[in-house]
């Protein structure tokens, strides 16, 4: 029996690692959403396994794309058709969906990013992967420090009537704030509102600053799940914020959206079953001592990258 065509889309963070599998009309067939835990070799295994068990027995995957901080090495590992940078794949995954959003609000677990388009077209964009304050870890940090499930933040918070003021510019001035103000008698709800309200400030003078927000706004990431935060940027922005179920998984949905302009190739899942590592060399061959990561599939290296020059080349 012939079977339906099917586009794996992997996009692989510091934090999180997201995976979706998709028709030809771009409905989304399987998905999911794990911890990279700094091993994604291994984590990227156990999406396959997950989504291989997940995929719809008429369907065969045929192309493959990659995104993210590790885009490279898990494209290198899976044989992507196309490997692309997270800006594009964002904007690709959520313009499927709301083809007239012009701005892309996005935090996700260690970093965050602003997209602004027009006419289905990213006229600009900022990032900050400097400073983890404002982001998923942050906030989950400040959970475990006032005793509370991340999870359970935006509801707390949206009982506040009076949210606390939070320092935010930076994770350890937002700490003994926070502790400050618990000390001396500030209810927790406010202290969580304020929380939420930081992180939208800390956002909106980063990462958003000198950029023009218009409407509609697409909130984007893991902290788009906080309806506390959704609620601090509609109340600052005074602006609609539109969130989606599957916000986590725009990154991984536009690029599997972009391998299926590439070719074809029926992806073999037993890539579970093979043995890859990466290794660090430092190449003392010329003056700039480059440091080159390699990777290994059974023992052989398959792939290398950056050297500077002819002499640093590992195949």
């Amino acid at each position: 029996m012939k079977k339906n065509k099917a586009y794996l889309g992997i996009d692989i963070g510091s934090i999180s690692t997201k995976g979706v599998i998709i028709d030809e009309k771009n409905n989304i067939l399987a998905s999911e959403y794990i911890w990279t835990k700094a091993d994604p070799i291994n984590t990227v295994k156990k999406l396959l396994k997950t989504l291989k068990n997940k995929i719809p027995k008429e369907y065969n995957v045929v192309a493959v794309g990659t995104t993210g901080s590790a885009r490279k090495l898990i494209g290198i590992m899976t044989r992507a058709s196309i490997i692309k940078n997270e800006i594009t794949a964002h904007a690709i995954g959520t313009l499927s969906k709301y083809k007239d959003v012009k701005t892309i609000f996005e935090i996700g677990g260690q970093d965050s990013k602003i997209i602004l388009i027009e006419n289905g077209i990213v006229t600009d964009y900022a990032m900050n992967t400097i400073c983890a304050a404002g982001t998923g870890s942050f906030l989950s940090s400040q959970a475990k420090r006032l005793g509370v499930d991340v999870k359970d933040f935006g509801k707390i918070a949206i009982n506040s009537k009076n949210p606390t003021k939070i320092a935010a510019r930076c994770t350890v001035f937002a700490e003994s704030d926070l502790v400050h103000k618990a000390q001396i008698g500030h209810k927790k709800e406010d202290i969580i509102a304020g929380l939420c309200e930081s992180v939208v400030n800390n956002y909106l003078n980063n990462v958003a600053k000198g950029k023009k927000i218009k409407p509609p706004i697409v909130f984007q990431g893991g902290v788009s799940k906080n309806i506390g935060v959704v609620k601090a940027f509609e109340k600052i922005t005074k602006e609609k914020i539109i969130t989606d179920k599957n916000g986590h998984l725009m990154g991984a949905l536009g690029v599997a959206i972009l391998s299926k302009k590439e070719k074809e190739e029926l992806f073999d899942f037993d890539i579970l079953n093979l043995n890859f590592e990466t290794k660090g060399y430092e190449c003392k061959k010329c003056p700039n001592h480059c440091e080159i990561i390699a990777i290994k599939k059974d023992k052989q290296i398959i792939d290398a990258w950056g050297n500077r020059c002819e002499k640093g080349a590992l195949i």
